[in-house]
This record gives structure tokens, sequence and C-alpha cells, in this order.
């Protein structure tokens, strides 16, 4: 019908009103400039900030609130408290200590006392604030020189618009040079109005369900609160649609991997499967025994698998992928298993491959130190189909690495490839079942917020014949006696790794050198410590440099009577191979090392760890480094050495020495810092995530991810009538990343 003849049957108000919500509902999508007062400066400069759609700046939510709805008078505010005073200007000035230097000091009366402002490099504010002007400044309030005072506070106009008895919540959003907070406040505020009455895409019986406010209502109400509540309110309906879009992608984008092609349903009760239970030395552990029937039950489906093992180090997580690898070989086809290190890859084929010998299953391994003619003879073999199994690090992504029929890809700890990279080793299969194993401990709600497509399995215990290990903090004043403890474990005829991730930051070799590290930044309480990644190593080469002095030092001063090795990131892939079997073999005893350990490096032999300058690293790495030992009979001793007497950085550390739970520690981390510290790079579709905190919206996040499942069981391409609105959605805001994907 045209809005002609809707006037004229319903009325000119009925005729208006929808054009006017439709309009109000793709303006969301429009260029920011299409705000009122966006000028193209003002979008030049909100472009930095990542703004340049109206949603885009709907959705700069805000990084924090001043909470001004309590307003105290000068004499009753409490001296170390963060407090709201309002007052008129007595006086400005603007003062020049030094050159280039400048600060604003202004005297704030109210009728109970003097209150003295300093604002560090700002001004601007002569030519804002003049004598006689109400002000409400929030900040922490301090006392020195005889006055009380804040620092750099907060400040907004008090006018005749500023309740005074009951102050207002004023939101404070990521702001840049050419755009204030108030400015932004200004704008976001007019993003509101252009699109007051826009259509709601979330399907009413789910705002029904959780009881959750319209989107225009909480995108008001996180904007510009009326209180603290009701930022709670809105910023609930908000973390569910960023969670319920993300998960609905990632299983729409999962779905596509497979789309009319070919899905293998695995035999997963035939006679190598048999075998290979047969010939395994121990039983598996009720954990490790349902992670399997989870991986076997995915492999025999009719569609392809996409499933992630989480294991804690130690948990027997290869073991367990190995009756996958037993089903592939049953199924007639082929499986890949990519690690991420080349020791581990030859690790894969040192334990595994007699037990898929004594199975009848053929394998080879394939890296990037493979010998050119030996190289050429397995891929061959494994063109021709004659290999169940290949073992190997990127090497298999190589153009010219084909498979007959490869069924079952396993990725080793995943996160340490690229989406691209995990990518290319699915597509050398039609629609082969995946496997992603992880020893990072990964928390329920970050997995699933992050790999919402996955089902997933946990392995959380190691077996019982593993001793475990404890272990203790330190600080450089105290690392003597990790050094003894050391010292110690060799004389019983054990071994000892030392990490070393001094970063440029060589071993002091004179006492002079000690000393004048110790007196100037290891006793500084600011010392900042930068986080590692768990993905790759920070500047590789100075790792290097460090490593090697520290191993020259340690063999020199501290271990001189017994063999000291070194493993670093810039040795070769045989070098690496050749220094791990002499540790292994026991020809080595003390292993100098960078974070290449890390990962799948197995000596039972090796009882303690010393980790110099630990505070360098996140607790999950932390975590992965010290189950290196413990994994024999005997116990393992993990000693953490802080560079750092910053009470925060000790307190992390601190947790270390309270449990062995990976994922007690994931969660603890995740509740000081952003989930791309626990996995050292942010995942495919995480960067959507604005809002949410996998700690703290644990619940939400479940339930998003059961509605997605739901709704897409429904409606797999989200196009009925109930659903479409939400599907069209989704598609725009992920828009940006799938063409980037496609490129």
């Amino acid at each position: 019908m045209s809005t002609q003849a809707t006037t004229a049957s319903n009325g000119k108000a009925a005729g208006e009103r929808t054009p006017d919500r439709l309009a109000a509902t793709l303006a969301f999508d429009e260029p920011v400039s299409r705000v009122r007062l966006v000028s193209p400066m003002r979008a030049s400069a909100l472009a930095k900030l990542g703004v340049r759609t109206v949603r885009d700046l709907l959705t700069h939510f805000p990084r924090r609130y001043i909470d001004m709805s309590r307003i105290e008078d000068v004499a009753h505010a409490q001296i170390g408290e963060m407090v709201t005073i309002a007052g008129t200007v007595h006086e400005i000035k603007l003062k020049k200590p030094k050159p280039r230097f400048s600060l604003v000091e202004i005297a704030l009366t109210d009728r109970s006392g003097v209150l003295m402002i300093t604002c560090f490099r700002q001004p601007w504010l002569m030519d804002q604030v003049k004598k006689g002007d109400r002000l409400a400044v929030s900040g922490k309030l301090e006392f020195n020189y005889g006055f009380k005072r804040m620092t750099n506070p907060f400040i907004e106009e008090a006018d005749d618009s500023f309740d005074e008895r009951h102050g207002r919540i004023i939101a404070v959003h990521p702001a840049t040079e050419r755009i204030s907070t108030a400015w932004m406040r200004r704008l976001v505020g007019n993003a509101l109005s252009l699109c007051r009455g826009a259509f709601d895409p979330l399907p009413v019986d789910l705002r029904a369900k959780y009881r959750l406010p319209s989107r225009m209502s909480a995108l008001s109400s996180i904007h510009f609160p009326v209180s603290m509540d009701e930022v709670a309110m809105a910023r609930r309906r908000l973390v569910y649609e960023e969670v319920l879009m993300l998960e609905l992608h990632l299983m729409m984008d999962e779905t596509r991997r497979s789309a009319g092609k070919p899905v293998t349903a695995h035999a997963t009760d035939g006679s190598h499967m048999r075998a290979l239970e047969q010939n395994l030395p121990f039983t598996l552990t009720d954990e490790q025994a349902s992670a399997r029937d989870d991986i076997l039950r995915a492999m025999a489906a009719d569609q392809a698998a996409n499933h992630m093992l989480l294991g804690d180090v130690g948990t027997g997580k290869t073991v367990v992928a190995s009756f996958g690898l037993a089903a592939v070989a049953d199924t007639g086809t082929q499986a890949a298993m990519m690690a991420p290190t080349e020791v581990l890859a030859r690790q894969y084929a040192g334990k595994l491959g007699p037990l898929l010998d004594a199975a009848g299953i053929t394998w080879e391994v394939l890296t990037g130190s493979t010998a050119p003619a030996e190289r050429e003879a397995v891929i061959e073999r494994v063109a021709g189909g004659t290999v169940d199994v290949l073992f190997g690090t990127h090497a298999l992504l190589e153009d010219d690495v084909r498979f007959r029929n490869l069924t079952f890809v396993v990725i080793d700890e995943q996160q340490r490839f690229g989406v691209d990279q995990r990518a290319a080793l699915l597509a050398k299969g039609e629609a082969p079942d995946a496997l992603y194993m992880t020893a990072t401990p990964i928390p329920r709600t970050l997995a699933l917020a992050l790999y919402g497509s996955l089902t997933l399995s946990y392995i959380k215990n190691r077996p019982l014949n593993s001793a475990g290990n404890t272990t203790k903090v330190y600080a450089k004043s105290e690392r003597g006696r990790a050094y003894d403890a050391a010292l110690a474990a060799l004389a019983e005829g054990h071994q000892v790794y030392v990490v070393c991730p001094l970063v440029g930051k060589p071993h002091p070799n004179s006492e002079a050198e000690r000393k004048a590290k110790r007196e100037n930044d290891l006793e500084s309480d600011e010392y900042e410590y930068a986080v590692i990644s768990i993905e790759d190593e920070s500047d590789i080469e100075d790792d290097a440099k460090a490593a090697i002095q520290e191993a020259a030092f340690l063999q020199e001063k501290t271990f001189s009577s017994y063999r000291v090795d070194l493993l670093h990131g810039k040795m070769s892939g045989a070098e690496k191979q050749e220094v791990m079997d002499r540790f292994r073999a026991g020809i080595s005893q003390v292993l100098v090392a960078t974070t290449v350990i890390e990962v799948g490096v197995d000596v039972p032999n090796a009882t303690v760890m010393i980790i110099e300058d630990a505070e360098r690293f996140g607790l999950s790495q932390l975590h992965q480094l010290r189950g290196r030992v413990g994994r024999g009979t005997e116990p393992g001793e993990v000693f953490l050495v802080s560079g750092s007497k910053a009470p925060s950085a000790l307190e992390r550390l601190a947790a270390m020495e309270k449990t062995e739970d990976g994922f007690e520690l994931a969660s603890y981390d995740l509740s000081l810092r952003r989930e791309g510290d626990i996995l050292g790079n942010r995942q495919h579709g995480a960067s959507m995530l604005k809002l949410v905190n996998v700690v703290r919206d644990g619940k939400i996040i479940e339930a998003a991810h059961a509605d997605a499942r739901a709704m897409l069981a429904e409606d797999a391409a989200l196009e009925s009538d109930r659903y479409r609105a939400f599907g069209r959605e989704v598609r725009l805001a992920f828009r940006g990343f799938d063409e980037v994907k496609g490129g």
C-alpha cells in the first residue's frame, strides 16, 4: 500500500509513523556525518576512534561514569575519597612553573569552605571557565598546603539545569584531542535523536523471556542514565545482543564451511580402534574417556564435526586425539595433525608412533627441516593414500602437500595458528572433521564467546600417576633459594629448567653490574611488566641474546659441575631437536630456555623450574610453563622469581602458589586483564564484543549460546518473519569482517 493510500485510510499520523520508524532504523547504517553537528573535521576525528557510521557512534560506549548523584560540601567531604562538590569559581589562574609546562588553578567555594583545583596542561580552561561560574567537580580529595584539593578532576558546568540536591550520572566516553568528552556526549545524543523510534530487531519473545528493555531504551540509558541501576539494566540487554549476534555469526560461518560438500561419517568401532585400545599401556580416566566419546560421536555424525578439546597441561589430550586417528584408519581415509613447533610434532611421533604401529595405522612426519629427498617421498606417499596419518608443523600448509582423501584434521595449540592457517589445512579436504586442542586453560564462558560454533570437551585433571608440583614466589633478593633447590635436585640425579624471558636484558656478570641493577630498576615499586605473548615471542633476537648470556653465566658460576644447554627461538628446528634429545636423554642436566618449552615438552626427570622475571607473563602462560615439571613419579618444584616489588604484581603471582587449577587461574587473570591476554591474540569475531566481560557475564553468554543454537535449528538462514530483522543485523555487524576474510 502506498503512503498516500495509508494516509487516506488511516489518517495523516498513521501515514507518517511507519516511514519515520523505517527511516530511523535505516539511519543506523548511514555515515556518521548524517548526525547533527558532525562536521567533516569531526567525522575525521571520529574515524580515528573507529566511528564511521551512526551505529558505530551509538555503540561507542562510555568507559566509565561519574556519579554526581550525591553532592557534598567542602567541609564535610572525606579526604582520600572520590567525591563530587559543587560551588562557585572564586578565582582562576594560569601558572607556568617551567617552560612548556602549564597548569590552571581554580579556587572553588561553597558555603562551607574553599576547594583548590589543579589542572595540568589544560590552558584552554582559561577560555572556558570564568570567575562566578558554577561548577560541579568530581575526583579524589586530597589535603596539602592548607587546603582540600583535587587534581585533574572531572568538571561539569552546574547551570540552572543541574540539580544540586540530586545531581546526575555523567557518562565519560572515549574521546580525542579534537572532540572532548562533553562534545562526544552531545554527538551521541544527536545520534539517539536521529534513530529515535527505530524498530527493535530482537524477537519479542526473547525480550520477554529475559525481561530486557528495547534497544533504543537501552542505548539511551547506557549513554544518559538517571541511575547506575539503569546502566546495569541497559548493559544487560546490550551484552546479550552482542553475544547472540557473535554466536549466530560463528555458527552460520561454520555451517558454510561444509555446505554442499560430502561429509564423511567415520567408523568408530573398527579393528584399528580396538587394537589401539588394547595396546594402551594404561586405562583412560573418566574425563579422558568422556572426551574420547564426545569426539567419536561428532566424527560419526553426518555433518562436519567442529570440536574443541580443552585440557590442562599433562592431562593426556594427545592420547585422546589418537582415537580419532584410529577412526580415520578404520574408515579408509586420512588425517593430518598439526603442531606449532617441530619439537612437539616429533614428540607425536615418539609418543603416538608406537601405539599407531601396534594398531596397524601408517604415519609420517613432515616439518620444515625434513630433508628434501625424504620430504618428496613423504608427499608422494600421502598423495597416493598409503599414509593414514601425517604429523607436522606449518609445513603441512605448503601447496604441494596434497591428500588423497583428508577427512580429519587435528590442530594442536590452535590459538598459535591464524584463522587463515587453520582454514588452509581444512581446505585440503572436502569437508573434514576438525578437532582443535589447547592446553591454554580457557574458562567455558570465554570458550563459548570466542568459539561459539564449536562443541567442547574438557579434561581438567591429570592422570593419577602424575606427581604434580608446588610453586613458590621469590623476590630477586631471594633468588638464591631457588638455585639452591635446583642444585639439590641435580645432586639427586634430576634435571632443571631455567626460563629466561629477559628481553634485551642480559644477566649482569659483574658484582658491580648486579649492584647497579638492584639499586636502579629492581627496587622500584613502579616497575611495569609487559606480558609476553603466548602466541609468539617478543623480539626473538633480543630473547636469544639474553638467553645466551644467561646460559653462559649459569654454566660458569652456578652449575659449573653440570652441563647447561640452551634453547631459544632463533635456533633452527634441527638444532632445537638436538638440544631436546640431549636433555631428554640426560646428557645435559640444565636447560636454559625462552618460552619455546611452553608447549608439549615432556621430560619426566625434570623436577625443578626457575622462571626469571615471572611478572612479565600472564598466569595462564606461567601455568603452562610449570606443567613441564612434575610429569613423572617425583613432584616438581617451580620458583617464580619476581623482578618487581609492586604489590599488584606480587599479588598476581601469589595466585600461582594457591592452586594448580589452570582454569581457576585463567578466570582470575581474566578478572584483571582482557581475554586477548589469555589467548595471546584476539580471536576471530572477538573484537565485536565491546561490553562483554567473560567472567561477570557468564550466565548471559551461556543463555545467548543456547538461544543461538535454538534459533538456527528452527531457521538456519534467519530468513523467517520472526528472525529476518535480527539476521539482517548479524550480517551487517560482521560485513566488514567477512569482506576482509574473503579478500
